[in-house]
């Protein structure tokens, strides 16, 4: 079944679950000097996440961010495309 496009959620809902998933994931992030920070929603459903402290710059971000955070997203919020970090 395709996904929804964002555009046609409500944008505070779906803004609500992708906070909600990412505060799931923040404690595991802390744990090893990190953290993460959601940024914003593109109208095409790419959310834009920041990171902070350890993460910045780890060559293991890249993976957190796709294995971790994207997969969890598309699991739990409708209309999730994929995730990109930005600075």
């Amino acid at each position: 079944m395709p996904q929804t496009a964002p555009s046609t959620l409500d944008p505070g809902e779906t803004r609500a679950k992708i906070e909600k998933v990412i505060e799931l994931i923040r404690p595991a992030v802390q744990a090893d000097g990190g953290d993460l920070e959601f940024v914003d929603i593109t109208p095409t459903g790419i959310v834009r996440i920041r990171f902070h402290g350890a993460c910045v710059g780890c060559p293991s971000s890249t993976i957190t961010l796709q294995t971790g955070i994207e997969r969890n997203l598309k699991a739990h919020v409708p209309g999730i495309m994929g995730v990109e970090a930005v600075e």
